[in-house]
Formats: structure tokens, C-alpha cells, sequence
């Protein structure tokens, strides 16, 4: 048993209004710049839809991901000779027109047009040619198709279900699924690297790019399954979500986590058994991924864990974190949070509790108590919409984990409508979703009551550990590992890495809570990035003298 650690997120995708509050937050932090004008980190989709980039979940077109073949896994998109072949002219890319080629409006016409019968109008421009455009797609355009009939033909989650579904899903269920890069056990984007540029760091598991290292050949982009590599095209670098570390290493959530308006995010250390990682991801079914991926998440509470935890060097504070973790509590110990797309064998550490509201809305539009216990029951099990449609994002099509999932969710759901309406509880309830009473109470403080510090069990970096954070290291990297750092003809690991600069974070611990932000110069600046989310900064909002 090896045990490490990995920083993971849970989801409760109930809460998700879809405001992309979390997508502009984000957009602000990390990519409001030349470059990356296409690029968020953080994005909603609108589910069912084709999601963005268009149909990147289509693994026959795109090639992420691993696949099994001959019982030892392997990329997608070929091995290393034929990535050689293809370094300099990689067909498998998304296009901008996958992604959208991003706007903005001629906003001088507003007030500098000539006084005329007509209101001027601010035109879309786009920001790469600077040119002219015709606004045709976004990072969400599935939202405004509103359920279209054309999106039947083009999401590739829903081609998988049956006929039944699709002909009939646009009137029956939507809801947002909200994306950032998955910061997988087994990353393929870091196994597809010619350079050596990617890399798993070793001391929380966050996936990140050394843009020293960094050449661009892109090959990152077309291995991510969840196409979350983006390629800036102003410094030829590739880019993705860092998890927001200068944040995490302090101790404070991600930028997207803190100002999520439905707080539906958890944040939290989850301890895992590397040794486990290759034989989860190379189990002959797809199905069994699931369970498998649960296998390789260690318990905690366990003596045996806990030394050897100890051993392995992981400081005592997050051990205790681990214990403390919203994230292994939603996704062991009740097992109601699932993972993106299990079938691409990447084990994915961004987990999503499915959504209950379809059904419940189903319900009530049918004239039926959406909150009965025997309704939410019959209509989880007679319903195959929504749950064929979530089993093949979230179980590689098997539907008995998400029906699971969402008899706990209604369980709960029922049994402290009882106590909140003042009636008796029924301890029947809990125990038909394989749940005690202490558990559905635990689940109930931790999905609708948790304070900020219970959502968030982040430790803090440690200040021994400063040279891991520095050097590039990649927790697979050990004999008989699916090939992420293994020397070649081109030596994936030739010549010494160069170091990442880490911030120094007890100094940005100290500016975060600082009542005031002080720039370098001396100005006061409001920086999204090192906000702590309490107080209001000043600039961030307008004086009422100003207001008025």
C-alpha cells in the first residue's frame, strides 16, 4: 500500500442555478488576457447539449482518454510512434469553431454615433481577427437552443440512450453540469506530453503545466478526454485549471468554489493507494470502473491507513483533514457523488451528486407530491429519463449506482420534510435507501446546513514540503506505471525539469486577509484571485457618495 494525497471537489449539482458565476469568477482570476480569449477554465453546460468544446465527450472522434487493449492500457490517440508522426500536424484538435470564436461590441459606436432618428447599435467584433462577426455559437449555446430537436442528433451522451429518450427529452428534464479540469489519479493530457511538461504533483495530486517546459506540440489537448488543455495561440503554451493552488496551499477554496452563488462545491483531501491507481483503470469493464475507482480511496479512520500514511510522509494536519473530508464523506462513506465519465479510464477526482430535481419536477407537473417518499421511489424507478441519461455520464451507462444515489437524495429528502413539517419521522424511510437514521442526518447537515468551514477542509501547504512544490513530480511516476514519465527515443524526461516559482504563502496568506488589497505600487486593487470572499474591499463595490 502507497498511500498518498489528492485535493478533490464534489458537486451537488441540485444547487446548480446556472448563473456562471463561477465561470466569470474564474474567466477573471485566471484568463482575462491575449491569448485566451476562448478559454474558461470554469464552464456550465446545459444538459442534455453537446457541451463545450462541441461533442468532446465523442471519443471515436477526438481520441481521449485511455482504452484497454490486450489487457494493458493504452492512449487513444496512439502510442509514441505515431505521436511522432503526427508532432508537427495533429489532426485530432478541436477547431475555435468547436469551441467559439470569442466577441466583443464596438461599444465607442454607443456614444460616439452621430445624432440620427435610429439607436446606435454596438456590433460584435471578434477578438482574434478583429474583425466583423456573426455571433453562431458560445461555451453554452445548448442553454439557448432551449432543448432544440437538433440537439438530439448531436450530443453524444444522449445518441447512447434509447429512442425513448431521445425523442421525448425536451420535455421532460434539464439541468447544468458545471466543468473544470477533472485533476485525474491517472491523467492521459500527462502521459500525452512528448515534453514532460505536464505533471501531477505528488503532495495534493493537482495536474499542472510547467510553461518553461512547455513547447506546444498540443498533444495534452487531443489525450484530455475532458478537453479542459486549452492551447494559448499569443505565447504557444498549453493552459488548464491549476485548482486555484496559490489559494488551495493557503488553506482558502478555488475562485469558483467561493463565489458559487448555489454553494453547491466541496472541498476536501481524500487519501488514496497508488499501487491501486493502474489495476482500477484497467479493469475489462467499464462498468466496474466505478467501483473500482472506489476501491483505490483509503478509509481515513483506519489504523493501518493512518501509518501508513505517516510513513509516506503526509503531515498530520491533513491526515486529519482527510477525516475531517466533506469530499470522502459524500463519495465513501454515502456514496452518492459519482464520477465524469468513468469510461475514459482516467479516474477522474471531480465528483458530481446527480440531480433530483428532474424527478421531483417531473412529478409535480403531473399533479403528484414531488416530496412523498413513495412517489420520489416510483417515479426514480419507472422514470428512465433522467437516469439512462445520467448513468452514461456518470457510471459508463450503468444505472443501478445513480438510482442508488438518487433514492438516498429522496430518502433524505422525505424524512426532514416530516421533522420540519412537525410529524413523527419515519425511520422506515432511510433504511428502504440503505440509510440508518444518523446518516440521512448527516447527509441532510452536510448537503443543506454546512458552514463554510465544513465545505471547505482545506490544510494549508507546508512549509517542509517547499521543495515538492517547486519541483515537478508526477505521483505515477513508478515502475510498472501506465507510462507517464518512461524514457523513449526523445526521452520524455530529458534534461532536468525547471522549477515552477511557488509564491511564497504565508506572505499571500497575510495579503488575503488583509483589510485592503496594496498593489506593489502602492494603489489599492481588488484581485479576485487573492480574495478570501469576507469584507468588502475597497474599489470593489462603489461609495454611496459615488452611487448617488
Amino acid at each position: 500500500m502507497r498511500v498518498m494525497a489528492q485535493l478533490a471537489m464534489v458537486m451537488n449539482l441540485d444547487k446548480c442555478i446556472g448563473c456562471h458565476t463561477c465561470s466569470v469568477t474564474c474567466k477573471q482570476a485566471w484568463t482575462n488576457r491575449a491569448g485566451v480569449e476562448y478559454v474558461w477554465f470554469n464552464n456550465v453546460e446545459t444538459r442534455p447539449g453537446q457541451g463545450y468544446p462541441r461533442t468532446y465527450e465523442d471519443q471515436e472522434k477526438w481520441r481521449g482518454g485511455w482504452r484497454l487493449r490486450g489487457g494493458r492500457l493504452t492512449l487513444r490517440a496512439g502510442g509514441r510512434f505515431k505521436r511522432l508522426l503526427s508532432l508537427f500536424a495533429n489532426p485530432k484538435l478541436p477547431a475555435i469553431q468547436d469551441y467559439y470564436e470569442p466577441w466583443t461590441y464596438d461599444y465607442d459606436d454607443l456614444i460616439s454615433a452621430p445624432a440620427g432618428d435610429h439607436v446606435p447599435v454596438a456590433r460584435p467584433r471578434s477578438l482574434i481577427s478583429g474583425e466583423p462577426t456573426r455571433i453562431s455559437w458560445s461555451a453554452n449555446w445548448d442553454d439557448s437552443l432551449a432543448g432544440a430537436p437538433e440537439l438530439t442528433q448531436q450530443d453524444p451522451v444522449l445518441q447512447r440512450v434509447s429512442d425513448e429518450v431521445r425523442q421525448s427529452f425536451e420535455e421532460t428534464f434539464m439541468f447544468f453540469l458545471p466543468r473544470i479540469c477533472e485533476h485525474c489519479l491517472n491523467p492521459s493530457c500527462v502521459a500525452s506530453c512528448p515534453s514532460g511538461a505536464m505533471y501531477k504533483r505528488t503532495e495534493d495530486g493537482i495536474v499542472l503545466v510547467d510553461q518553461d517546459q512547455c513547447r506546444g506540440w498540443r498533444m495534452c489537448v487531443t489525450g484530455c478526454p475532458y478537453k479542459k488543455v486549452y492551447f494559448n495561440h499569443r505565447t504557444g503554451k498549453a493552459e488548464k485549471c491549476t485548482l486555484c493552488y496559490p489559494r488551495m496551499e493557503v488553506g482558502l477554496p478555488t475562485v469558483c468554489s467561493e463565489t458559487c452563488v448555489g454553494r453547491l462545491r466541496y472541498l476536501g483531501v481524500v487519501l488514496y493507494d497508488a499501487d491501486r491507481v493502474l489495476p482500477a483503470a484497467s479493469v475489462p469493464d467499464e462498468r466496474d470502473l466505478y467501483p473500482a475507482q472506489l476501491d483505490v480511496l483509503l478509509d481515513p479512520d483506519d489504523p493501518e491507513v493512518v501509518a501508513a500514511a505517516r510513513r509516506a510522509g503526509i503531515p498530520a494536519d491533513w491526515i486529519e483533514a482527510a477525516q475531517r473530508s466533506p469530499v470522502h464523506a459524500l463519495i465513501k462513506d454515502f456514496r452518492i457523488a459519482l464520477p465524469l465519465h468513468p469510461e475514459f479510464r482516467t479516474l477522474p477526482m471531480v465528483w458530481y451528486v446527480p440531480p433530483l430535481s428532474p424527478v421531483v419536477d417531473k412529478l409535480v407537473e403531473t399533479g403528484h407530491d414531488g416530496e412523498d417518499v413513495g412517489n420520489l421511489f416510483g417515479a426514480i424507478d419507472a422514470l428512465r429519463i433522467p437516469v439512462e441519461y445520467l448513468a452514461e455520464l456518470f457510471t459508463a451507462g450503468d444505472p443501478r449506482p445513480v438510482v442508488t444515489s438518487l433514492r438516498k437524495l429522496g430518502a433524505m429528502r422525505a424524512y426532514m420534510r416530516d421533522i420540519n413539517l412537525g410529524r413523527p419521522p419515519d425511520p422506515a424511510v432511510p433504511e428502504a435507501a440503505g440509510l440508518d437514521v444518523p446518516q440521512v442526518e448527516r447527509m441532510y447537515r452536510l448537503l443543506a446546513l454546512a458552514k463554510y468551514e465544513e465545505r471547505y477542509v482545506i490544510p494549508q501547504a507546508h512549509a517542509e514540503l517547499a521543495g515538492q512544490l517547486d519541483e515537478p513530480g508526477c505521483s505515477l511516476d513508478y515502475e510498472g506505471g501506465p507510462g507517464m514519465y518512461e524514457s523513449g527515443p526523445f526521452g520524455e524526461t530529458s534534461g532536468a525539469p525547471v522549477p515552477v516559482a511557488v509564491e511564497n504563502f504565508h506572505l499571500l496568506r497575510q495579503r488575503q486577509n488583509a483589510v485592503h488589497f496594496i498593489a506593489p505600487d502602492g494603489s489599492r486593487r481588488v484581485n479576485l484571485l487573492n480574495w478570501d470572499g469576507r469584507g468588502t474591499p475597497e474599489g470593489l463595490f462603489p461609495r454611496d457618495d459615488e452611487a448617488d
